[in-house]
């Protein structure tokens, strides 16, 4: 009986494994040039079963399903979809064969709202740079664009080791501020959808929802107000797909970090009107740098609503949260016979206490809203809340060695300061135009109008407390003066007698990086004044195009307010407004290249209580508002694009000029107050090359040289100086290489090289920083029959001791040595 029952169970077993047994399904995807097609959509599908896929780099898809007949589906961006039907048995495998997908005539979306469909190292349009979609190639203006596939490759889990990728794009620190064709940031935050942020980014925002970050090269104040001139950064956000995909990834790799990400995306209907997508990422992460971490959790879900063709709704909402260290850099020895030595301290030195630390709160909710009114009119709405959140308690170096009681320095050891610091902001932005597009034979016109508008304020309640200098008999702590020495309390530093410090020096020689008792500090309590500043715009665009001719014709209108010490009795403001024209002109020299030439003008607004740039850093927390002439600057550029191996190969080339005056510095007579002053112009060469340069194999490539000099100063010792923190060249590399065939088939190697020239300091004793080239490196695994890879990377491979950049020999920033990541993807 019970063997009865056995067989009985045995033979049902082995029914259902039959009725249930899985096919394997293959495929590849070509082009009509015969060039395989990464991350198209596959979609296969009867009236019970649904399977999803993606190709691979070779064009490959592999999908299991049950026996049947099915319906195929082959999507992707910018060709027309594929059906077919097939119907297969019990057999183990079945061959589809080669798909060819014909390119497509459908027009990209106006406004982005969906997700992007490739999946590769280009992004051949832009939406931010004119408010609308844009082939790059028609654009007269340098855009790079570093995808999301290009951040996975090269595993940048931080905004600033993906966009380095970019030529004339420098990172100078460890915190959000970069070089961009020579001229140093000065604004805080970030564009995100080209609306703009406002927070510091000392612990820096990791990219898990980021679909792409685009450089767009020169002052853009013509499309979003007041920016930079060198450049602007702005992020996309991962949007909604029609199609269902789902990810998770786990990261492991040196000092101590930990990283998981999840990315789910597809339609909530059968209709595909209601899409939806959720990023979530998790980190903890130590540092080669004694103490510092770098812990962050991120969400961010966005909804898609396509009630029908002509009209869209996105919301999105990003919350992030950063608790670790305030990174300050690594000091060094005072000047010994008037010379720094990088190397007499170690690259891990920081003067930092085990009870210091950093936290930052960011909460984010967009809309988006679009209409198409008629074919040729359509109308866009967005708007960005954002608010802020900074908690802080810090030891840092006060700027300056130690002195004895004549007033002599001591080299080894460093003045510190103590700083405890709260503040909350608050951020707005308002965006609307509507577009009319005509189209009659060759020529083609689209004319955009609109108005932007953005209010950031400083809230009341924020506090900036803090302890320095030296203790005074009477119970008090100032700056010392030899001169009145017997006024001062006194200690013995290895028989040398010195003033005593309000904050406990720090010895260089001989690092201590224990908890710190701060009660026994004389604190200066210092209130953070409130603030309100206000920007609005007014613009018109148009862009013709006849034959292989186009221009782009921009005018602006800005006017912006500053107001100190808001909603107090003793509130003040000043007003700034200007008039920023574009105009670039482009031409089809053939149906792969455009050249193209262009004029931009910048407007940067300036204050000691908005602006917070290394030179002005120690006005933003107090005195007043003062009517600064705003920064004004202009580009000229030229340049060429080119669009390779049917869209698969991008090259962008441009020469160009930069521009700004009025720069924002403290006066060279007296450091007590601001003024604005000197111009510098930046002149150089870059070039940009990504995507596929074999099927298998994808390359991202740049180079810069960069010539950039104060031309104009009340200093008459730096004209004709270097700008600091700008190379005079660099370059970046990097490839992917996937085996197609053989016992490789299943792996991948990547490579990567970055090269900077030497560079000075951003201001003060203007350190010069050597040259340096690093190479990285990684091997990828992906397991057949299932959608995963393994990806191990080494960073500086050869273990190179370089320094990314420097504010000043008290904060010199150096790059990380050897270290590892292994990061497990699967996607379903």
């Amino acid at each position: 009986m019970k063997l009865f029952k056995s067989i009985t169970l045995l033979l049902f077993l082995v029914v259902n494994y039959a009725s249930f047994a899985q096919v394997k399904i293959t495929g590849t995807v070509f082009d009509s040039q015969n060039l395989p097609i990464p991350g198209a959509s596959i979609s296969i599908k009867n009236s019970t079963n649904k399977y999803n896929g993606l190709t691979d780099n070779t064009g490959l898809f592999t999908i299991n399903a049950s026996s049947g007949t099915y319906t195929i589906e082959v999507r992707y961006l910018g060709f027309q979809p594929y059906k077919n039907t097939f119907e297969i048995n019990d057999s183990p495998s079945f061959d589809i064969g080669t798909i060819l997908l014909e390119e497509g005539t459908e027009q990209l979306q106006s406004v982005e709202v969906v997700g992007r469909a490739r999946t590769d190292y280009n992004s051949d349009y832009s939406f931010s740079s004119t408010k609308v979609a844009i082939k790059n190639k028609e654009l007269p203006q340098a855009v790079s664009t570093i995808t999301k596939e290009l951040m996975n490759d090269r595993q940048a889990f931080q905004i600033a080791d993906a966009i380095k990728t970019s030529s004339s794009v420098t990172h100078t620190g460890f915190y959000n501020h970069f070089n961009i064709r020579g001229i140093i940031q000065a604004e805080d935050g970030q564009l995100i959808n080209g609306l703009r942020t406002r927070q510091y980014y000392f612990l820096q925002p990791i990219t898990s929802h980021i679909e792409r970050a685009e450089v767009i090269k020169g002052p853009s104040s013509v499309t979003f107000s007041s920016v930079d001139p060198g450049g602007s950064v702005n992020l996309v956000t991962k949007k909604p797909l029609k199609e269902q995909r789902n990810e998770v990834s786990a990261t492991a790799g040196s000092f101590g970090t930990l990283r998981a990400t999840a990315d789910f995306t597809g339609p909530l209907n059968e209709s595909k009107t209601l899409l939806y997508r959720f990023n979530a990422a998790v980190q903890e992460a130590r540092s080669f740098r004694d103490l510092v971490q770098n812990n962050q959790f991120l969400i961010a879900p966005s909804i898609t609503f396509l009630p029908n063709t002509t009209t869209a709704l996105n919301v999105e909402m990003i919350y992030s949260n950063g608790v670790g260290n305030l990174d300050r850099g690594q000091p060094l020895f005072g000047a010994i016979n008037g010379e720094f030595d990088l190397n007499s301290t170690d690259i891990s030195t920081n003067v930092g206490a085990a009870n210091d630390f950093y936290g930052s709160k960011e909460f984010m909710i967009m809309s988006n809203f679009s209409k198409e009114i008629t074919k040729n009119i359509g109308f866009n709405a967005s708007y960005m809340k954002q608010t802020w959140e900074e908690d802080l308690a810090e030891h840092r170096v006060a700027g300056s060695a130690a002195v004895d009681i004549d007033g002599n320095s001591i080299p080894t050891l460093a003045e510190l300061r103590y700083t405890e610091r709260q503040q909350f902001w608050i951020t707005d932005n308002y965006s609307a135009f509507i577009n009319i597009d005509m189209e009659h034979d060759k020529i083609t016109n689209k004319f955009l109008a609109g108005y932007d508008g953005s209010r950031w304020e400083r809230t009341i309640g924020g506090a900036s407390n803090g302890a320095r200098r030296y203790r005074r008999i009477d119970g008090t702590a100032t700056s010392f003066d030899p001169d009145a020495a017997d006024q001062f309390e006194t200690i013995d530093i290895d028989g040398i007698t010195a003033p005593r410090p309000n904050v406990d020096h720090f010895d260089l020689a001989n690092p201590n990086n224990t908890a710190r008792e701060t009660a026994n500090y004389i604190i200066s309590e210092f209130a953070i004044p409130a603030n309100l500043t206000t920007s609005n715009g007014i613009y018109i665009q148009n862009q013709f195009k006849i034959g292989k001719f186009s221009a782009l014709l921009n005018l602006r209108y800005d006017w912006y307010e500053d107001v100190f010490d808001y909603k107090s009795n003793n509130e003040q403001s000043f007003k700034n407004e200007a008039f920023i024209p574009r105009i670039g002109v482009t031409y089809e020299a053939t149906d792969a290249i455009s050249i193209y030439s262009s004029y931009v003008e910048g407007f940067q607004p300036q204050s000691n209580t908005v602006t917070l740039s290394p030179a002005t850093e120690s006005f933003f927390w107090g005195g007043s508002p003062a009517s600064f002439d705003p920064l004004e600057s202009n580009n000229i550029e030229f340049g060429a694009k080119g669009e390779f191996l049917g869209g698969k190969l991008t090259v962008n080339a441009a020469i160009y000029q930069i521009t700004q005056k009025n720069l924002l510095q403290q006066d060279p007579n007296d450091e007590s107050i601001l003024t604005e002053r000197g111009e510098q112009q930046s002149r150089g060469f870059e070039w940009d090359l990504n995507g596929y340069v074999l099927p298998n194999l994808q390359i991202s490539a740049s180079y810069a040289f960069i010539d950039a000099e104060i031309i104009e100063d009340d200093d008459p010792a730096l004209i004709g100086e270097r700008i600091g923190g700008a190379p005079e060249h660099s370059a970046n590399l990097w490839g992917r290489y996937d085996f197609t065939h053989g016992t490789l088939r299943n792996i991948g190697v990547g490579l990567g090289m970055e090269y900077r020239g030497d560079r000075l300091s951003w201001y003060g004793d203007r350190l010069v920083l050597p040259e340096y080239t690093v190479f990285d490196a990684a091997v990828y695994y992906r397991p057949s029959g299932i959608d995963m890879q393994i990806a191990l990377k080494l960073n500086n491979l050869l273990d190179e001791t370089y320094w990314n950049g420097a504010l000043n020999a008290t904060r010199v920033f150096p790059g990380a040595p050897r270290n590892v990541l292994l990061t497990t993807t699967y996607k379903f």
